[in-house]
């Protein structure tokens, strides 16, 4: 069964410096990225239980194909919520404070 995906306002915000951090080097490669982003969100409401547990044993992780994202989240009863989508080489004290 497909559930809700809900993106917490800090993943947004990832999501939007993101966005910016890679339109301000190339003109169109934000949306690129935001497209890749797109396809993972996509793949994570049809089937979250595909991506690994990867902290407290609730938190699990998609990696985007062309760029160097995770997108972090927590898979509910009637809901899956992104808590952040978070560049491979930045700490994971980031999203882990978000849990």
């Amino acid at each position: 069964m497909k559930k809700p995906l809900i993106v917490r306002p800090e993943a947004e915000t990832d999501l939007t410096e993101a966005y910016q951090w890679y339109e301000n080097r190339v003109h169109g490669l934000g949306a690129e990225f935001l497209l890749c982003v797109d396809a993972v969100m996509a793949s994570i409401e049809r089937n979250p239980q595909l991506y690994p547990v990867v902290h407290k044993g609730v938190v699990r992780c998609a990696l985007t194909r062309r760029f160097p994202y995770g997108v972090f989240f927590v898979e509910a009863e009637r809901s899956v919520s992104v808590i952040g989508v978070i560049h491979a080489k930045r700490s994971p004290r980031v999203w882990q404070d978000r849990v």
